[in-house]
């Protein structure tokens, strides 16, 4: 059994690899033209910009020390400024970015993408070997299948490749007890870089009772460590920081912004939309007003369902896997990401796998619409459907036209809420307490399949 074991993980490493590799030479080849690594671009030429003295979310102040720094523009449009010139990531990603601010450029972005490359191959070795378990090859299929779409992360530089990574890994040294200490660091630097992709994640293990409480409130207090050591060192140099970020937040969320969930976002049309449940429903009614009651109604409804049924079970590796997967489609939905943050998808495939070498339909189901989770929010399936709705021609004025729009410009958000309604109710029916074992009633023994 442990020679085929290790030939399994052998294999499981190597198509993880090439999956990878392809995902990351492909995206790093386009990110050398046009408009590449606008999002590192903005982080690290922000972080400079506060290691001179600078306000890094006064536009001007931001803008000058880029140019003067050599910094290209990119292609000129309003997306890309936007982008680079108005800051938005909260104060701590400064201590996170500082190493590679203090380098030039081509030697931090380069480092940058292999520190994003290999704690995502980690990341995703991870989940394969949780999902493993259960089912290992359809636990490598899902993970290649999101591992060799994912280009947009290594062609950005966005820091969602390393938040989602950091949330994955911490994720299993809780589930599996090993290795708690790095995964308490990593859990923390997720939440300090990214908090709207891994806070809910966290809120998972401080709901789950000890000691997964315990965990959850020291990765907090790493986080606060971080946050206030950032506070005092933006204070220090721009005491106006908070009211220019918040102006920063309302340009780029205002009418026509790039991170305006509606359809005449400037992002809106293209293969890097928003994904939150708010971007499907403006596409019915482009009116915040009622959008976002209505997507906080069905979020808050899950999610209270959810945190009732947490708060009120005993922590087993089954229902975890289960409870993980409903929150992380949930946490797409909740609030402002896009595709490239929907990686945290990496999580579902454990929960997919159990429930498939169950069998039965839910088995088959769990399958079918992870898959298609992972698809539609992959890069290349996101450009095909942008490019061809472009050349259909789909007015959006009627319910028709508007049923058609979404379904062929917000499929992430549709399939995300699909998996959320789906793992919750599995989380819902299944994690009873009284019916599982503290080992785990769901539990099939490792290389049983």
């Amino acid at each position: 059994m442990k020679p085929r074991m290790t030939r399994s993980r052998r294999i499981a490493l190597f198509w993880i690899l090439l999956s990878t590799g392809i995902s990351i030479l492909w995206g790093s080849y386009i990110g050398q033209t046009g408009n590449g690594w606008v999002d590192f671009r903005a982080v690290y030429y922000g972080t400079r910009c506060l290691l001179q003295d600078h306000n890094p979310y006064n536009v001007h102040e931001l803008e000058t020390v880029y140019r003067a720094d050599g910094g290209q523009p990119p292609t000129e449009s309003v997306q890309a400024h936007q982008a680079v010139v108005l800051y938005v990531n909260v104060p701590t990603t400064f201590i996170v970015v500082a190493p590679f601010a203090l380098l030039p450029w081509g030697p931090a972005h380069i480092l940058w993408m292999v520190l994003t490359s290999a704690v995502f191959i980690l990341a995703a070795c991870m989940m394969w070997d949780l999902g493993a378990k259960y089912a290992p090859d359809l636990s490598l299929f899902l993970i290649c299948l999101l591992l060799i779409d994912c280009e947009s992360i290594f062609l950005a530089g966005n820091t969602a490749g390393l938040v989602v990574s950091l949330c994955t890994v911490a994720v299993w040294c809780f589930i599996e007890d090993r290795f708690v200490i790095a995964g308490v660091l990593c859990m923390a630097l997720s939440l300090a870089i990214k908090p709207h992709d891994s806070g809910l994640v966290w809120l998972f293990f401080l709901f789950a009772g000890v000691p997964m409480r315990k965990r959850a409130l020291q990765s907090l207090i790493v986080t606060l460590v971080l946050g206030l050591s950032a506070s005092l060192w933006l204070s220090h140099a721009a005491p106006h920081w908070m009211h220019d970020w918040q102006s920063n937040l309302a340009t780029i969320s205002a009418p026509g912004g790039i991170n305006e969930p509606g359809p005449k976002s400037l992002t809106g049309h293209s293969s890097s939309m928003v994904i939150d449940l708010q971007a499907a429903i403006s596409i019915f009614r482009d009116d915040p007003r009622v959008y976002n009651p209505l997507s906080y109604l069905v979020c808050g409804t899950l999610f209270l369902l959810w945190a009732v049924r947490t708060l009120r079970s005993r922590f087993t590796r089954p229902g975890a896997l289960l409870a993980l997967a409903a929150i992380t489609a949930l946490t797409m939905l909740v609030t402002y990401h896009r595709p490239w943050d929907a990686k945290l998808l990496l999580l579902t495939v454990p929960a997919c796998a159990m429930l498939w070498a169950q069998g039965g339909k839910s088995g088959r189901f769990a399958m079918i619409l992870t898959t298609a989770g992972l698809v539609l929010t992959g890069d290349i399936p996101l450009v095909i459907l942008a490019l061809s709705w472009r050349k259909l021609h789909v007015s959006a004025t009627g319910f028709g036209g508007q049923l058609v729009t979404v379904l062929m410009l917000r499929p992430a958000s549709l399939i995300l809420l699909a998996m959320s309604i789906f793992y919750l109710c599995m989380y819902l029916r299944r994690a009873n307490p009284e019916n599982e074992k503290t080992s785990g009633g769901l539990e099939s023994p490792a290389g049983a399949h």
